[in-house]
């Protein structure tokens, strides 16, 4: 497929060179070239569509590096990519060595941060305006925060430290009026009524330049009306007052695809003295109709055939997440006081099931992790059973409220923590491996990490009905794996499978990676090596029952998809050295360095914790 524009744009300036009337074509063809490469590899494909013109306007307007970019969330990023030298990459996107899918800034210079969590342009914005401020740089910085990102509450503490001479930083709002599922609260509803005001603020903005061109008398006109225009603004229309209280000049682009409109407000906006807000109105999916018409099935696609969509209607496949909120759902049935938070993540996390079955209990709370779960204690504390889902990497944000809000009143909320271990594609800000050194770093809130349906079912239902306090259910994105479907829930702390009675090797591991490890174990036998297997199915507080057996063996080599400070095996070797143990330990973690992107299969070989790999560690190989 040819791109006779966009073959031409090798940097930011080469937008900024294009005459105006190029810029249309340029984004029909970012869109044809984004919808054909996304297909092949997978990405955020609808985010990126509804930004094209937006992106594209930014650098007619402004050029990176000197002038700073931050997206909000980062996967909004793709048209910026393009256009600064990375079009021949994207046959990589999100794989092993290859594009990632959010900004980097290892990949590039024009890349301000990597931003793979929300909420966090505008203090990003702020901080880096504020420094060419203080080092006297020219440029400006221009934040592009989605409407989900909007919900977050670092967004209001970022608005909440804005000076009014910083007349170098714009933020432009994308509302496609969707995050991932469809926005709810407050936030979403005021930024609709500020849709509807959108004729108001075009026609004042008219009128003002108008007098403006009136000689001698003009201005005086303007400045002499400017009381009654805030009077009727803020009584009457009470349009953009909460931005524009805080010191910022606001603007409202009423088609946020329309090119003409985008350019020509970002280069007024150059001339404000002082700090811009952009209240931009897009489509999530533009250009493209099945992701117009399902923004959430497109938001984040695996590969998929142009030719041959899936049916957005039908059952979803069956995975940890549908398994967890299918069965979350069934006990609501016979349990009135259980209800289910998420944070703008429904179908993420499986609970779309929760959400028809019983939707007075269900509440998306947007991109609010913090709130979530201090929301959830304050339903606790009035007796009911609040379930939080949420994904590991996003639980790091509320880090603190589990802490002070459910952990010290020992509150009876359990988390459903998805999206464990190792994650494929979106690469190091969305990996799973802190979580477990969250929990069991203050308290012996019961952790439990399944290794198939059979056991996420059991434990789902154990801490549900049989555990009052904090406890966790961990589980990995996708579904389970074929060697342990079938393997039984016994109930037990810990599973020992068992192949000789030598007591020369003992694997331990948890959840998922019981699969390489099973694997391992009947590859070492078909070499004439026996070695046996500690399955632990709670890892916090370690189970007595996996120390006692372990106490027994000459070796044993733990495996975990966890970062080993704060891992389950840092604390399993130093309590079998506390009970006297004097035999080999060894443990093999997910290095405490950033992870790429890549498969599953891949970030288990590049951090040694494949089957093969298990298979040579065991033999003493290299």
């Amino acid at each position: 497929m040819a791109y006779p524009i966009l073959e031409k744009i090798n940097c930011s300036q080469d937008v900024s060179d294009l005459p105006v009337e190029q810029l249309n074509e340029l984004c029909n063809e970012v869109r044809r070239f984004l919808i054909e490469k996304v297909s092949k590899t997978g990405g955020h494909l609808s985010a990126n569509l509804g930004t094209v013109e937006i992106v594209t306007a930014m650098h007619h307007s402004f050029s990176t590096p000197q002038d700073q970019f931050v997206f909000d969330v980062g996967h909004q990023c793709y048209t910026h990519k393009l256009y600064t030298g990375r079009r021949e990459k994207f046959d990589g996107l999100r794989q092993l060595d290859g594009l990632s899918g959010f900004p980097s800034p290892s990949e590039s210079a024009d890349d301000a941060f990597i931003a793979g969590h929300g909420s966090t342009s505008i203090s990003l914005a702020i901080g880096l305006a504020k420094a060419k401020k203080i080092k006297h740089e020219p440029g400006y910085v221009v934040a592009v925060i989605g409407d989900g990102a909007f919900t977050g509450g670092m967004a209001y503490e970022g608005l909440n430290n804005i000076d009014k001479d910083m007349d170098n930083l714009i933020i432009i709002l994308n509302d496609n009026k969707m995050s991932i599922s469809k926005n709810v609260g407050s936030v979403p509803r005021y930024l609709s009524n500020l849709r509807a005001s959108g004729g108001y603020l075009n026609a004042k903005e008219g009128i003002s330049n108008t007098l403006e061109k009136i000689p001698v008398v003009g201005k005086g006109i303007r400045n002499a009306i400017v009381a009654s225009k805030s009077f009727i603004r803020r009584n009457v229309y009470n349009s953009g007052t909460f931005f524009e209280d805080l010191g910022f000049t606001y603007h409202q682009i009423a088609d946020g695809n329309d090119i003409q409109s985008v350019c020509s407000v970002l280069e007024a906006a150059k001339r404000v003295n002082g700090p811009v807000f952009i209240h931009a109105l897009t489509t999530k999916g533009k250009g493209y109709a099945p992701a117009e018409q399902n923004p959430g099935e497109f938001h984040g696609v695996s590969a998929f055939d142009l030719d041959n969509l899936p049916d957005p209607d039908a059952a979803p496949k069956d995975s940890y997440s549908t398994i967890f909120g299918k069965n979350l759902s069934e006990l609501a049935n016979k349990n009135e006081k259980l209800c289910a938070i998420t944070a703008a993540m429904k179908y993420g996390t499986g609970l779309q099931f929760f959400y028809r079955d019983h939707k007075a209990r269900f509440f998306d709370v947007g991109m609010a992790e913090e709130h979530a779960v201090t929301f959830a204690a304050a339903l606790a504390k009035a007796d009911l059973q609040p379930v939080v889902c949420l994904y590991s990497t996003f639980m790091q944000r509320a880090m603190d409220q589990y802490i002070h809000d459910v952990m010290l009143l020992n509150l009876n909320v359990m988390f459903g923590i998805d999206r464990a271990g190792l994650v494929p594609g979106d690469g190091e800000t969305h990996q799973g491996i802190h979580d477990i050194g969250i929990f069991a770093n203050y308290c012996n809130t019961p952790v439990v990490c399944p290794a198939n349906y059979n056991e996420l079912l059991y434990w789902q239902e154990y801490l549900i009905n049989n555990i009052t306090g904090p406890k966790v259910l961990r589980y990995s994105r996708g579904g389970q794996d074929e060697n342990t479907k079938d393997y039984q829930c016994t109930g037990n702390t810990s599973d020992l499978i068992s192949v000789s009675d030598e007591n020369t090797h003992l694997i331990v591991c948890y959840g998922r990676h019981f699969s390489q490890c099973l694997k391992a174990q009947e590859k070492l036998l078909e070499q004439g090596i026996k070695a046996d297997i500690l399955k632990l199915n709670i890892v916090n507080p370690v189970p007595v029952q996996a120390l006692e057996t372990a106490m027994g063996y000459e070796n044993i080599h733990f495996y975990e998809e966890h970062v080993k400070n704060g891992g389950v095996a840092t604390r399993f070797g130093a309590q079998l050295l506390e009970n006297g143990f004097k035999n080999k330990f060894s443990s093999h973690c997910v290095p405490n360095y950033t992870v790429k992107r890549a498969t599953v299969n891949q970030l288990w070989q590049l951090c040694k914790l494949d089957c093969d790999s298990i298979v040579k560690d065991i033999k003493g190989e290299k």
